[in-house]
């Protein structure tokens, strides 16, 4: 039963919607209305300044973090987890550890689908892409390191965040593919399912900036 209670909580932990709350205490408006709609950080930065977007891009990225801590925390897997590595104690239990990280990918993926669907704002919420780098900083850091080096060159060669945030979010599975291949982990199949589910979400929150990009009418970051 407490098991089970880990997807409801990191549902309802992603749906804090914290883009909304921030622009709504500073501006006393409804990022609903802004921009894009979304209450991810890049819309924020539109509306309520620079200052409010990083705030709003470090708390989604933490609930995304935070889920995956808690999630560990009630399975009992081993912390050191979050830097990638199996503990000699999951290595003996390998069938529950197994179950764990199943559950734990669930987890993952659950948080990141209460950002992009928020129960509080009519399922109406962000692109889920800092909730994205919260959970799998947790889970696989190195790939995120590289995926977010991607970003950050696509987004200075083309001033889009949005395909920055796509490319970067297919690379996660692909990624950690690869750093399976060189060193392989025992918790690959739940990740890599998680990976592929975030991603998917991911790209399906950007749709409509997907036909923005095709007809060239996206607009670029400043």
């Amino acid at each position: 039963m407490r098991t089970a209670l880990l997807i409801p909580i990191a549902y309802l932990l992603g749906s804090i919607p914290f883009g909304y709350l921030i622009v709504r205490a500073s501006k006393r408006a409804d990022i609903r209305e802004t921009g894009s709609g979304g209450t991810g950080a890049t819309n924020v930065s539109r509306r309520a300044g620079k200052g409010a977007g990083v705030l709003t891009l470090v708390l989604d990225a933490l609930k995304g973090a935070v889920a995956v801590l808690i999630a560990r925390i009630v399975l009992g897997l081993s912390l050191f987890g979050i830097f990638g590595s199996a503990s000699l104690h999951q290595a003996v239990n390998s069938a529950a550890s197994e179950n764990g990280n199943w559950w734990l990918a669930a987890a993952a993926v659950a948080v990141i689908v209460g950002h992009i669907f928020p129960v509080w704002l009519r399922f109406r919420g962000g692109k889920g892409v800092a909730t994205g780098v919260g959970v799998f900083l947790m889970l696989a850091p190195l790939a995120v390191a590289v995926a977010g080096a991607v970003f950050l060159v696509i987004v200075l060669l083309t001033r889009y965040v949005s395909l920055g945030s796509l490319v970067a979010a297919a690379a996660i599975p692909l990624l950690i593919l690869i750093e399976n291949y060189i060193t392989p982990r025992v918790d690959f199949w739940p990740l890599i399912t998680a990976a592929v589910a975030g991603a998917a979400l991911i790209i399906f929150a950007h749709r409509q900036n997907i036909r923005r990009l095709i007809s060239r009418t996206e607009t670029r970051f400043e």
